[in-house]
């Protein structure tokens, strides 16, 4: 990763819906290959280090139709875009037929010309890897049907919800152990030698057309998940785990592409073990969404090999936009804490604009919203501020926070701080709707007798302080109700 900063910035955009609105926007057909070089400015001047280009493969014609058979599909659509109409529905990415860039988008041509343009910019490209499944109609289900999962006539009629029928064969409808089967897509074989070499092959193809991959649900390819999930149907158990053999085959190869890992069911740790650079934290995102300052504080206490690895999000295009499920406060407060914490800050296209309805994938127009003007200005002020006061670059520590007697509300306080040869920042959130003070405890021992400046870079207000008073006492802070401080420590 010698070329990959210590803490990206990472922003998905959901790319067909991107393309279609610049080309409503610019009044003629856009796609990779010829974006207006003002778009790819606007992109870059926020500081992210990558760009997530969201659906690029080309969509399953077969999976269109199976989706639009889905009533519970067709609900979800219409609840998204009341005015939806069949065309709209353009395909899930996460069914694919093939891993070429759909010429729809640009095809092959047009997205290394997106490359060049981002890269022109310092910013890398991020693409796909579903692991798990394939369309249908996947050239791949006729030329190797060895490499899905086997039924038989006799699952396809007593379970016709799970199998299909391809060609002269039926196999798995793909799927994750806990709910029922995806209708449109086939389920990859994960115990197959053969198709472990395909895999490889073309995350190697991959890793030619980009700098790093989010590859779907990555937990599932792992042997004792798999196993679990298909028992008999998955055959025999290879000696070795997926994703160590796949990611050092392609790693070799190609020693600076990165693997991201969509991961759950706390088995982060593992997958990092099995060769994943980085891998989803959700069990932040939930705490944020529903517990307390004390919650959120204990998960981050995990080693720092663990946090420097985790992928930080409040929102993606799986789950609710963060304007529909946060208050203005406490987004703010959280993307405070999103942004100047170890590991990936990943940030989704429309999360700045204030966008709250959740596009299902599926779908390549979406609603008409309102931009929050100063929503947007808030997350231009902070992601320049962390990308020219370099924050991330430096050693991170957590900090204790104390109160005294009969305050209460100093649990309500999380803080962290960060040190680079000598140039310090700190992080103070009052992660509650309820004002909250306490001092706060940096892990520095050279403050006695020297003053202390302190300049929040996000409102611009200055104190002045007693280093004696800070490395004594601690930083005496009080914070109104999802208050916050982004402290440049001078």
């Amino acid at each position: 990763m010698a070329n990959w900063p210590k803490a990206p910035i990472i922003y998905e955009i959901n790319t067909w819906v991107w393309l279609a609105e610049l080309s409503r926007k610019h009044k003629r057909t856009i796609t990779l290959g010829n974006v207006p070089e003002k778009e790819w400015d606007a992109i870059g001047a926020f500081g992210f280090d990558a760009v997530w280009l969201m659906g690029v493969w080309e969509r399953s014609p077969m999976g269109i139709a199976i989706s639009q058979k889905n009533q519970g599909l067709l609900e979800d659509f219409r609840r998204a875009l009341p005015d939806f109409k069949t065309e709209d529905n353009v395909g899930s990415p996460y069914c694919i037929r093939r891993y070429d860039a759909d010429p729809r988008l640009g095809g092959p041509a047009g997205l290394k010309v997106a490359r060049t343009e981002l890269a022109k910019r310092n910013l890398k490209l991020v693409l796909d890897f579903v692991p798990n499944h394939l369309a249908p109609d996947s050239p791949m289900t006729k030329e190797h049907p060895e490499y899905f999962v086997q039924g038989s006539d006799e699952d396809l009629k007593h379970d016709p919800a799970s199998f299909i029928k391809v060609g002269n064969n039926v196999l798995a409808c793909g799927r994750d152990p806990y709910f029922p089967a995806w209708p449109d897509v086939v389920q990859i074989n994960a115990f197959d030698t053969e198709l472990r070499r395909r895999a490889i092959a073309k995350l190697s193809s991959i890793a030619e057309q980009a700098d790093g991959v989010r590859c779907d649900m990555a937990m599932l390819m792992m042997n004792s998940i798999f196993e679990k999930t298909w028992g008999r149907l998955a055959g025999q158990r290879p000696p070795a785990d997926y994703w160590p053999q796949v990611i050092g085959a392609v790693n070799r190869a190609h020693p600076e592409f990165i693997f991201i890992a969509e991961a759950y069911w706390d088995l982060e740790w593992e997958l990092m073990q099995q060769g994943f650079d980085f891998c989803y934290d959700k069990k932040l995102y939930d705490r944020m969404e529903h517990d307390n300052a004390e919650s959120v504080r204990s998960h981050l206490c995990a080693d720092m090999e663990y946090q420097n690895r985790l992928v930080r999000f409040l929102e993606n295009h799986d789950e609710p936009r963060a304007a529909a499920t946060f208050s203005p406060e406490k987004e703010r407060a959280a993307a405070v804490a999103i942004a100047t914490l170890p590991g990936i800050a990943l940030f989704h296209e429309g999360q700045f604009e204030g966008r709250k309805v959740r596009l299902p994938v599926f779908l390549g127009r979406r609603p008409s919203e309102p931009a929050n003007k100063q929503l947007s200005s808030f997350y231009a002020k902070l992601l320049k501020t962390v990308r020219e006061e370099q924050v991330r670059s430096g050693e991170w520590h957590l900090c204790e926070v104390s109160g005294w007697e009969g305050n209460t509300s100093f649990p309500n306080i999380i803080a962290w701080c960060y040190d680079r040869a000598g140039k310090r920042h700190a992080v103070v959130i009052n992660f509650s709707e309820s004002g909250a003070s306490g001092r706060i405890h940096f892990p520095w021992d050279n403050l006695k007798g020297r003053s202390c400046k302190l300049t929040d870079l996000l409102s611009g207000t200055t104190y002045d302080r007693s280093g004696d008073e800070i490395q004594n006492e601690g930083l005496y802070v009080d914070l109104p109700g999802w208050g916050y401080h982004l402290f440049r420590i001078s």
